[in-house]
């Protein structure tokens, strides 16, 4: 996502938020509570409800070869090496950080807690190691569907849910297989009801035109959530320490 406005008397950073993109980092879904597995709602012919809500795959860094990618961040010399061995700048996440510890929003004090905590950690410590969090595998059992057999295997997904002082504005942590390796990757989504969204009045009630987008603003009121989901972004695994407390370091010196 990009930032629309930075207004530092106000100290509020506004994002733009897709709103009818059915796939990519921000859905629009809707369910009833966060019990429930939320459903993607086609925006552009479904009108918008109050059980709507956003899925924000956010991220915290962007490569600094990735010259596209590097047009949607503001902090392009905010360099760290990344646990991939990628040198990295600040996005999303560490990006709106940067600017609420700049204006003094978020103490040093804030920061300096979350990285001592992450680096003391232990490597079992992290969601990706943890047996409680292990994807299940049942045992198989013989199937008959249309008069074809099958082996059938029930397969069981964790997902941790962390709500925020708003009990609707939830981080939800999502526990899949890695694409391209062998083991596990837990994936973090920040979640929200559309009516958190600046004009959530006007949006409710209608159906989406094309390519439209919504506000999201970040204020002093609930920058702790996204300093939050920062300490939950370094326990998810070691290659995400890594990231955390390098992008913590680069802020200090900084911002």
């Amino acid at each position: 996502m990009w930032i629309k406005n930075l207004d530092p008397k106000s100290k509020i950073i506004s994002v733009a938020i897709p709103l009818t993109k059915a796939t990519g980092k921000i859905r629009i879904k809707k369910r009833n509570n966060f019990n429930e597995y939320g459903i993607p709602v086609p925006t552009k012919a479904e009108a918008f409800s109050p059980q709507c809500y956003v899925e924000w795959q956010i991220g915290y860094d962007v490569a600094v070869k990735e010259e596209e990618k590097l047009k949607l961040t503001t902090i392009k010399d905010c360099c760290f090496i990344g646990a991939n061995g990628k040198e990295k700048t600040l996005y999303e996440l560490s990006e709106y950080i940067f600017y609420f510890y700049q204006w003094k929003v978020i103490p040093q004090k804030a920061l300096l807690q979350i990285k001592e905590f992450l680096e003391n950690l232990k490597e079992e410590d992290f969601i990706e190691n943890s047996e409680k969090f292990a994807i299940e595998r049942s045992q198989p059992a013989e199937k008959k569907v249309s008069g074809t057999d099958f082996s059938c295997t029930q397969v069981k997904y964790p997902m941790l849910v962390h709500q925020f002082n708003d009990h609707e504005v939830l981080a939800e942590i999502k526990v899949t297989e890695k694409q391209y390796a062998v083991g596990i990757q837990p994936m973090l989504y920040f979640c929200f009801p559309v009516t958190e969204l600046a004009d959530s009045a006007g949006i409710i009630g209608r159906t989406a035109t094309a390519k439209e987008n919504a506000d999201f603003n970040i204020t002093a009121q609930n920058i702790g959530n996204f300093l939050e989901m920062l300490k939950i972004f370094g326990i998810l695994s070691a290659r995400h320490n890594h990231d955390v407390i390098s992008m913590i370091d680069k802020i200090l010196e900084k911002a």
